[in-house]
């Protein structure tokens, strides 16, 4: 599992000036560290993306006959944060620069230095929309849900963002960025009153939205041109047949009537993807981005110590060096 490197460094000598010359000392990602590039990758990867704890990992090494205290493995995790910064921070740029992004928050909980008490933080995923060629993802830690974190990460970004129907984000479409809706949502509305109440209302939707999909399936590997196309032959009929169903309805429930509500004052959002090929139906792209977070909470609680919660931010994951 682990190996030790020797390193060896020549030196010479000047036989006229006696001048000492030594090769360079590689580098490293921690200064006079002893662990390479690749164990350090090891423990980030194990750590946010297989949800081991570092003390799990400890014990791993214990038996491997290696002792490494959780508490060097935490500072090892925070000192490769603030190494991948000027990543993060190209990144960002990077995905900045793109004409459409997802957006998408997930609670973590947190844990100040000094406190007893955990309170509940935010961890915000950015990525280029689905169909972009730029595949990347940008986690941005806030302590709070507030749309104005939204609004600073995106800055004097203009572009169409896609969400949910979260109040945080609607500043930012009153400074010039247009609302891609997200047709997941309307019809989770809809799926879950007909598990709940067997709803015929409810089924006659979700089969109507579940052609759209059908479609966008087809369309999934095609070029924007002939997805817009397709979309414009097929897709835009059946939507236009399922507004104009959902205003004819009497709905025979508060369920119901929340399930069409949504789905009527947010309809502009929710089918403006039909007029641009280059635009997804619904959100789930970044939402399974951010999925794996939750996930991590499944084997360990995710605290968030306050000093280093950027750190773990910028890997990606919420169970961070504050989590050992």
């Amino acid at each position: 599992m682990l190996s030790v490197e020797q390193h060896i460094r020549g030196k010479w000598i000047c036989r006229q000036c006696q001048t000492l010359t030594q090769a360079p000392v590689p580098a490293q990602v921690i200064d006079k560290g002893l662990a390479t590039s690749g164990l350090l990758a090891h423990v980030l990867v194990v750590k946010y993306a297989d949800h081991l704890p570092l003390y799990r990992q400890e014990h791993i090494f214990a038996r491997a006959g290696v002792k490494l205290a959780r508490s060097t493995l935490a500072q090892w995790v925070g000192v490769c944060g603030v190494r991948l910064q000027p990543l993060v921070d190209a990144l960002r740029e990077a995905i900045l620069a793109q004409p459409i992004l997802h957006a998408d928050e997930t609670p973590v909980q947190v844990l100040e230095p000094g406190s007893k008490k955990t309170h509940r933080a935010y961890l915000w995923a950015y990525t280029p929309g689905v169909f972009q060629d730029l595949s990347a993802v940008v986690y941005d830690f806030t302590p709070g849900r507030s749309g104005s974190y939204a609004r600073t990460f995106l800055e004097n970004w203009n572009g169409q963002l896609v969400c949910d129907d979260y109040a945080g984000y609607k500043a930012c479409f009153e400074q010039g960025i247009t609302e891609i809706g997200c047709m997941a949502h309307a019809r989770r509305k809809f799926f879950e009153l007909h598990q709940s109440a067997k709803s015929h209302i409810a089924d006659q939707a979700l089969q109507s939205i579940g052609q759209l999909y059908a479609l966008e399936a087809q369309a999934a590997e095609l070029s924007p041109q002939q997805r817009q196309h397709l979309r414009e032959q097929h897709s835009r009929p059946i939507a236009q047949t399922l507004h104009a169903w959902m205003q004819a309805q009497v709905p025979d429930g508060s369920g119901i009537a929340k399930a069409l509500d949504y789905s009527l004052k947010r309809w502009g959002a929710l089918t403006r993807y039909l007029d641009d090929g280059r635009l997804p139906i619904d959100n789930n792209w970044v939402e399974n981005q951010i999925r794996p977070i939750a996930l991590g909470r499944n084997y360990v609680q995710p605290l968030i110590m306050l000093s280093r919660r950027q750190r773990s931010a910028y890997l990606r994951r919420s169970d961070s060096v504050g989590c050992t």
